[in-house]
């Protein structure tokens, strides 16, 4: 069959947004939708993701909601399959569903390494092995993984997740370059600290394997001056739409990432530092046993 359709900018796109019922994934989700596109939420919370769906309705947008583990492979392939049936086409995939899992790796169980690599690895390379086969048929389609600042530098005390967001990026990286010649364009987003549920605390379903009290995990997060979701999502649409490869937001952290690129050796000085302060911080904040 010959394709003479291509992929649509936004308005009238078809885009499926996994995790899709808060944070990062919802303000994509409402960017999309606000520019015209046709957005599905998948989502394991699946109630939650319908609310989403249902208020993105309301405003006059075009939205559905499923639920959906990204660990089930078989189950985003019927949600892949059921899009192309009911739109005919699959313009934008946005593989965002993501867990962290916070302490020192010294501590982490299997279960820990495994549940942080099946969601954020397996989950990317399911939503990549449902739809890139069918973008290539269509010769058109944007595959947007979602990775992380920790997919650039070292990050200690998020080792597992530090280790799958990187694999995102050479996944994405790699990809890309595959796929261009198909007129499949793949990118990847490294957001920096983005003011969510926090992902230190793990996110919905990641978890701390050692206690570090709130205040310290808000210190750290505001130190680092979180922007808005939907500023993150504002953004992120542009570079997409623009083809960009590795989607660095907000600009101040693109220039960290040059530097660090320039010199790993002063960029893992100031992580050891940083992970220095941070264990200072936690000894003082926690109280000592009495003797």
């Amino acid at each position: 069959m010959k394709y003479t359709a291509s992929l649509r900018r936004f308005e009238g796109a078809v885009a499926i947004v996994t995790g899709g019922a808060s944070g990062i994934g919802r303000a994509l989700a409402e960017a999309l939708a606000q520019r015209g596109a046709r957005v599905v939420l998948a989502d394991l919370q699946g109630d939650l993701a319908e609310e989403v769906a249902a208020r993105i309705r309301e405003n006059g947008r075009q939205a559905a909601a499923e639920g959906l583990d990204v660990t089930d492979f078989p189950a985003i392939n019927r949600l892949v399959e059921r899009v192309l049936q009911t739109e005919g086409r699959l313009d934008y995939i946005f593989n965002n569903a993501g867990i962290g899992i916070l302490g020192e790796a010294r501590l982490f169980e299997l279960e820990d390494w495994y549940r942080v690599l099946d969601v954020n690895l397996r989950g990317v390379v399911h939503g990549v092995q449902a739809a890139y086969p069918l973008m290539v048929r269509q010769r058109f389609g944007h595959i947007v993984n979602t990775a992380s600042l920790a997919g650039l530098f070292p990050y200690p005390l998020l080792v597992g997740y530090c280790a799958t967001k990187h694999a995102v990026v050479g996944l994405s990286t790699a990809l890309r370059l595959e796929a261009a010649p198909a007129g499949v364009r793949v990118s990847v987003l490294c957001p920096g600290p983005v003011r969510t549920r926090a992902l230190l605390d793990g996110g919905k379903f990641g978890r701390k394997v050692q206690p570090i009290p709130p205040d310290v995990l808000k210190s750290i997060t505001e130190l680092q001056r979180p922007i808005q979701p939907g500023q993150f999502a504002e953004r992120a649409l542009r570079a997409v739409s623009r083809n960009k490869a590795i989607i660095v937001i907000p600009f101040r952290w693109k220039i960290a990432w040059w530097l660090y690129r320039l010199s790993p050796g002063l960029g893992l000085y100031l992580g050891a530092k940083g992970l220095a302060l941070f264990k200072h911080t936690l000894e003082r904040s926690v109280p000592k046993p009495p003797l």
